[in-house]
């Protein structure tokens, strides 16, 4: 699991309001990549109580303690603000009272609030969260955002994994990353591919040195993230070794446990890497889609051969 996520880096990204200035909170983090609606503990029900995640209170919690007595209302508010909780997100807007703000205070818990709905910013913040707690791995190869393929370019250093990458940049495809690619599986099915902040929108090429793609291409040559969904792996071509010509059967490697399929390129002069990624991009969209080229040839054949045997 990644390391947790500093509370001021929740702060900036989801653009939160802070209501309790007195309260140190920079350093505190939070290492649970999903969140709670303390609706059960505002009623009084702590069992199994996720005091560890952000706490979101939207309008219908907000307004069930309002209808609460004066006496009641301050023993919700001492219960709820005793745990450790890495702080409270009001939403919508919603400025608690004054009396709830010096109690969070006194027990070091910060209160932040947000214009947007409950629903959207609890959505927002899981995912985001979901990415940045994800368990990771840095590899070396390229990734690129080939027709909305996450295209995963891999091989030797030095056999042309940039120059296929600068290529398809310039056929109207982005980078994502160069070099290093850190993958963060964010589900049993999904692995997220980015570039470690240092090297993020550089290439490298040999004889020529470090390329910025976003000043030369524009902004939309590049993206922040990309799923991986292919791997493409490059080797130099073997007179004595059998290549894969059909294609009936996937092949797979292996990430943090989750499977992607992947082709085995052989290089040699005259090949047009670019176009060779852009057509096997293509062609696992269709597979996606329910098309398989070669499925189709190999049914194609065995009902000539069918015809020829009649």
């Amino acid at each position: 699991m990644a390391q947790g996520i500093r509370l001021s880096e929740i702060v900036e990204k989801m653009n939160l309001k802070n209501l309790t200035p007195e309260v140190d909170w920079e350093e505190k983090e939070v290492n649970v990549p999903d969140v709670n609606r303390p609706a059960l503990q505002l009623a009084g029900f702590y069992d199994r109580f996720d005091s560890n995640r952000v706490q979101i209170i939207g309008n219908v919690e907000y307004r069930y303690v309002q209808t609460l007595s004066e006496e009641k209302r301050e023993e919700t508010f001492d219960k709820l603000l005793a745990h450790p909780l890495p702080c409270i997100v009001f939403s919508r807007g919603i400025v608690p009272e004054e009396r709830f703000l010096q109690k969070a205070v006194k027990n070091d818990v910060p209160i932040f609030n947000t214009t947007k709905q409950t629903s959207d910013f609890m959505a927002e913040i899981i995912r985001w969260m979901n990415v940045r707690l994800a368990p990771c791995i840095s590899i070396h190869g390229v990734l690129v955002d080939v027709y909305g393929v996450g295209v995963l370019i891999m091989g030797e250093s030095g056999i042309g994994k940039s120059e296929a990458a600068l290529e398809l940049i310039k056929r109207g495809h982005r980078l994502v990353t160069d070099d290093v690619v850190e993958i963060r599986k964010v589900s049993e099915e999904t692995l997220v591919g980015s570039a470690p902040n240092i090297t993020k929108h550089f290439i490298e090429l040999r004889g020529i040195g470090i390329v910025d793609v976003r000043s030369m291409f524009g902004v939309q040559s590049v993206r922040e993230t990309q799923n991986i969904d292919l791997v493409i792996t490059l080797e130099d071509w073997s007179r004595d070794k059998e290549y894969d010509r059909l294609g009936l059967e996937e092949q797979y490697t292996e990430f943090l446990g989750n499977k992607v399929v992947c082709y085995r390129i052989p290089i040699r002069p005259g090949r047009n890497l670019a176009i060779i990624v852009e057509s096997a991009a293509v062609n696992h969209r269709q597979k996606q889609m329910g098309y398989n080229a070669a499925q189709e040839l190999y049914k194609r054949v065995q009902e000539n051969l069918a015809k020829k045997s009649k």
